[in-house]
């Protein structure tokens, strides 16, 4: 442990004075935030009230255009970013006024009020919109946006007059693909489609990338192994020219690209020749490789009982006939068992023996268990609360996800964790305060029609 180790008392108590005072002005950023949005709406209705007495719908426009253009020649920015935040604002401030007024008070921040505002875009009913947010809303106070986002969605379907199944049949008409150009020659490609298969191919091409990573490594330390043919060759050629370069000269270097820009460079090599071919070998090693996606589904909604939508990966709805269409192609379930009231995590088993307790770890955590993080289990390491090296069980109740920023953190600073009971975590910070840390809800509570006993 050495960062701020070595620091002095009044070291500590100026980091603790200035985090206050960041606190605050942080509170009054969102009260302003607030402020503005509302004069943005009172611009909009405006637009409103003077598009009433249009005689068609291009002057409706141009009159929201007039306002626009009055407030951005004022402020010295673009008529269209007024425009689109003007439309945000109303959005914000006439179907969601409990959350702008929680921005208001300083209780969330304008991320915050996104999050919600987004999941909850769908509703149409003002009661329900009213009561979701709610609900959120206590959540959010305590919370980073990324976790807001997840429980908002979660939340948002239980408020929901339409079922997902109609709502993703008319959303996947929306699918599609676009292009945006990028300065210095650079352009960005976005695709719109079913969450399953998006995450699915978003899986398969990071798969890819890893095993492109080692097995670079694994060509410069024995070029002559089995499978390496092409590197005895020469180096293969991509979309993007050369792949990395094939020095056998002192110890192995990885592939120089990051996992991002090696993902980048697969998709366009899948979308441009069909295969990936440019990183591919004899072997066919990453042609071998399928997605991977995580589905929870309440036992009740697979059986067509259950009203409760399935979800991906933890964060994402999916609708009833997609998760039954996983299931029936699934090699084996885990099932988890839970409270029937509170929902809370009981234990994790499943007829094969195997990693049980790393099953019980992802059901229980979900992500990352510093507070605000929400990288998933897959993306983190099983953290020893009480080194195991001093004794420290390895027990649900000594271990716990950590992404490698946080796992450092909590090894090599000053910052420390403490298990509590629940699951739940206590992280102290270097100038003493405590924040912590619940383990979301797992996604098992459901709700059934009828009074019909369970099956079981």
């Amino acid at each position: 442990m050495t960062a701020l180790a070595d620091a002095t008392i009044e070291q500590v108590n100026a980091l603790g004075a200035v985090t206050e005072m960041l606190v605050e002005v942080e509170r009054t950023i969102s009260s302003m935030q607030a402020v503005r949005d509302g004069f943005l709406a009172v611009g909009s209705r405006l637009a409103v009230d003077v598009a009433r007495q249009a005689a068609s719908r291009d002057e409706a426009e141009l009159a929201l255009r007039t306002v626009a253009a009055e407030f951005a020649a004022a402020l010295r920015v673009s008529d269209r970013t007024v425009q689109r935040r003007m439309t945000d604002a109303s959005f914000l401030v006439e179907r969601f006024p409990r959350v702008w007024r929680a921005l208001g008070a300083g209780l969330i921040s304008a991320g915050h009020a996104r999050m919600i505002c987004d999941a909850g875009a769908h509703l149409d009913d003002p009661a329900a919109r009213d009561a979701y947010a709610g609900e959120v809303l206590g959540f959010a106070e305590t919370e980073s946006p990324n976790r807001v986002a997840r429980r908002a969605r979660r939340v948002a379907e239980r408020y929901q007059s339409r079922p997902i199944r109609e709502r993703h049949k008319d959303a996947r008409a929306k699918r599609g693909v676009w292009v945006k150009d990028l300065p210095d020659g650079m352009a960005e490609l976005g695709m719109t489609g079913p969450a399953a298969l998006v995450h699915g191919a978003f899986d398969r091409i990071t798969a890819m990338a890893k095993t492109v990573q080692e097995q670079t490594v694994q060509e410069q330390s024995n070029p002559t192994a089995p499978g390496t043919e092409a590197a005895a060759a020469g180096p293969r050629e991509s979309a993007f020219g050369p792949a990395a370069d094939k020095k056998h000269d002192g110890p192995a270097a990885k592939d120089p690209r990051t996992l991002s820009q090696i993902r980048a460079d697969l998709a366009l090599d899948l979308l441009l020749t069909g295969t990936p071919a440019g990183h591919d070998t004899p072997a066919g090693l990453l042609a071998a490789i399928t997605a991977t996606v995580s589905v929870t589904v309440p036992v009740t909604t697979l059986m067509g009982r259950g009203t409760t939508p399935a979800e991906l990966n933890g964060r994402t709805p999916i609708d009833p006939d997609t998760a039954r269409r996983l299931a029936g192609a699934a090699s084996g379930w885990d099932r988890i068992l839970t409270h029937p009231i509170t929902g809370a995590l009981l234990a994790v088993d499943r007829y094969r023996p195997g990693a049980d307790l790393k099953r019980h770890l992802r059901a229980r955590d979900q992500r990352c268990r510093f507070p605000t993080c929400g990288y998933p289990p897959s993306d983190c390491d099983i953290d020893h609360h009480h080194d195991a090296a001093h004794g420290g069980a390895t027990t649900a109740e000594n271990l716990g996800h950590l992404c490698r920023r946080h796992h450092v953190l909590k090894h090599q600073t000053p910052w420390h964790v403490e298990p509590l009971t629940d699951g739940l975590y206590a992280w102290t910070s270097p100038t003493g305060r405590t924040y912590i840390d619940k383990p979301p809800a797992p996604h098992t509570i459901t709700f059934i029609d009828d009074d019909t006993p369970p099956p079981f």
